[in-house]
């Protein structure tokens, strides 16, 4: 029995290759160039990844590789030693690396669907890739990534080497610090702080370790119950005028409930801007268990996802948008035939042609 989904999908491929083979025209599009991505595009100054998700990981491992290099001679090579010609061969890496993706022969992007179709199509292992399967393997990739990218900002950060930051080791971000000196306030409290910090260590050793570590860095993907109510207690203390610690209806509609309709969570797009304030109360109201015409920060919590939403979020997004654009008979999941007639829809966060529909724009 085990090695039934193995047969079909090996019968799957053959029948798909050897429909391709003979058909009398391969699908009719035009050849788009392939094109990496530099270092500045990788993130935005939160650190949040806000272009598209990476499908295929050799794209991923690829483009890794360069902004390692980026980050090291940003990081490590003092400013004015490094050699002259030091950036030519960098230059030089980039192009033949894009020169590969874009040589059929050596990555051919059906063959690359081809392979990558069944370690999608895993729950269940049907045939057939779901919403679901394609956002779970979105998340994958992108989980990877942020904590590559974690275990690199620690290297960084932890002086005496020992495998942990300390509060002490830890420097904010440069447009971390200005922000805070351009909006004065408790030394301890806000964003990159020492309660941002302490909230971060879940074990309560005064160390981050990796996982911690990364939690700091990214507190939206987190399931630490210390972080996620500092998180409310945030949005709390930056929205709170008269500073009460808590929100009345007027700091909430101000602000949070912009957000939370924005990203129509409670299906507020078809409010009008007349009925907007009645929807503001509703939600306000479900809210606040005490009824007491406030939020505090755990009246605040189940909403805190919304306010700060997650990569699993976004690659719910990207799976969507996907399948919509991929799937030919419209009946909510892609056959590999459909993948294979449609790949550049799965690699259009890396298309050359700005005429091409940009998906890093689609949700910035």
């Amino acid at each position: 029995m085990a090695r039934s989904p193995v047969l079909i999908y090996l019968g799957v491929v053959l029948f798909v290759l050897l429909f391709l083979s003979f058909a009398p025209n391969r699908p009719n599009r035009p050849h788009r160039r392939l094109k990496l991505r530099s270092a500045a595009d990788l993130s935005d100054q939160t650190g949040r990844d806000r272009r598209g998700i990476p499908f295929d990981p050799v794209i991923a491992d690829i483009e890794r590789r360069r902004e390692d290099r980026e980050w090291e001679r940003a990081h490590f090579l003092p400013q004015g030693h490094a050699p002259a010609m030091e950036a030519q061969p960098e230059w030089e890496d980039f192009m033949d690396a894009e020169d590969y993706i874009n040589d059929e022969e050596r990555f051919n992007v059906t063959d690359r669907i081809v392979q990558l179709f069944p370690k999608i199509d895993v729950a269940p292992a049907d045939g057939f890739v779901s919403s679901d399967e394609l956002a779970e393997w979105n998340r994958r990739q992108v989980e990877q990534e942020v904590m590559h990218r974690t275990q690199r900002d620690m290297e960084l950060h932890d002086k005496n080497h020992d495998g942990f930051i300390s509060f002490e080791e830890y420097e904010p971000p440069s447009w971390a610090r200005r922000y805070h000196d351009d909006n004065a306030t408790d030394d301890k409290v806000g964003w990159w702080k020492e309660e941002h910090f302490n909230a971060s260590d879940m074990d309560g050793d005064g160390l981050l370790n990796l996982t911690e570590f990364n939690d700091f860095l990214h507190p939206a993907d987190t399931n630490n119950p210390k972080l996620i109510h500092w998180l409310s207690k945030e949005e709390i203390r930056e929205r709170d005028k008269d500073k009460d610690g808590k929100l009345n209806f007027q700091e909430y509609f101000n602000g949070l409930f912009d957000l939370i309709r924005k990203d129509d969570v409670y299906n507020f797009t078809h409010e009008s801007d007349s009925s907007s304030d009645a929807a503001a109360k509703r939600l306000f109201s479900q809210l606040d268990h005490n009824n007491d015409g406030y939020l505090s920060e755990d009246e605040l919590i189940p909403v805190i996802g919304d306010l700060h939403p997650s990569e699993h979020y976004y690659a719910k997004q990207q799976a969507d948008y996907v399948i919509s654009e991929a799937d030919t008979d419209k009946d909510g999941r892609l056959t590999l035939k459909e993948m294979i007639e449609n790949p550049y829809v799965f690699y259009s966060a890396i298309f050359a042609e700005k005429d091409d529909y940009n998906y890093h724009d689609e949700f910035r």
